[in-house]
């Protein structure tokens, strides 16, 4: 019996906050190509927004034009690499943008072989038979600690190291992603996310929320409103991505 040829389509949703002054999340697809990105950035004045419309842009634009022979990891690690020299070099060239960095968490997608990668503290979810299961690990001081067993969950959700990341891109010469892969079943539907949601919205919650016969685009609406609704205390990015015939 052959296997049926999955496809996908993706709604996005960012908005500023409640809170904050400016967006300096970004965030990209292209569907045809299979590259769906998150970014979140980091640093004074406008450089946070700089470095993560760069980062978005220069991954989106090698990911794009990965020749088909180039395996995925490989794609995956080139534009990583790629993306944290930009933001590093337009850094020490710019007084300005000095210690600016972002976060990065995106899904490469080629038929049912799908890779989740993360820097920092974006997430990448998947929700599959109405559970939600987190794919990627924060590259957080708080779930360090947790992972060690020196912190519990509730007490790092109660931290106030909750905003120190260990990993970002643009921050050092060199910057290592986390890669996860699996194989896409018909009705997936995967969430990738800035800190803004996850910072004001439980896992359950979230579940729950997208748990409902929604459009993406609506899916990706409810989650920001609750997230607005619960404090939104920093910029909210959500990109859904399903799995279909």
């Amino acid at each position: 019996m052959a296997t049926a040829v999955v496809h996908y389509t993706a709604a996005a949703v960012s908005d500023r906050g409640r809170k904050r002054t400016s967006n300096e999340d970004a965030f990209g697809f292209s569907v045809e190509h299979g590259v769906f990105l998150v970014c979140d950035g980091m640093g004074g004045a406008a450089a946070g927004e700089i470095a993560s419309a760069l980062a978005v842009d220069e991954m989106l634009r090698l990911l794009t034009s990965r020749a088909e022979a180039v395996p995925l990891v490989q794609a995956a690690l080139e534009a990583v690499l790629v993306a944290n020299e930009a933001i590093l070099s337009q850094s020490q060239h710019n007084q300005n943008l000095r210690g600016m960095g972002t976060t990065a968490v995106g899904l490469l997608v080629e038929e049912r072989h799908v890779m989740a990668l993360n820097i920092g503290d974006s997430r990448c979810y998947l929700m599959r038979n109405g559970k939600l299961l987190q794919l990627t690990e924060d590259h957080s001081f708080v779930d360090e600690q947790v992972r060690l067993g020196h912190m519990t969950r509730e007490q790092a959700q109660r931290s106030n190291f909750r905003s120190m990341i260990t990993r970002a891109l643009g921050t050092q010469s060199q910057v290592q992603p986390d890669l996860f892969e699996l194989e896409a079943e018909l009705g997936d539907l995967f969430l990738l996310c800035s800190d803004g949601l996850t910072r004001e919205l439980s896992d359950s919650v979230i579940e729950s929320l997208l748990g409902v016969d929604l459009s993406l685009e609506d899916l990706c609406a409810s989650l920001v409103s609750a997230a607005n609704k619960a404090g939104g205390h920093d910029n909210i990015t959500c990109v859904l991505v399903r799995a279909e015939l």
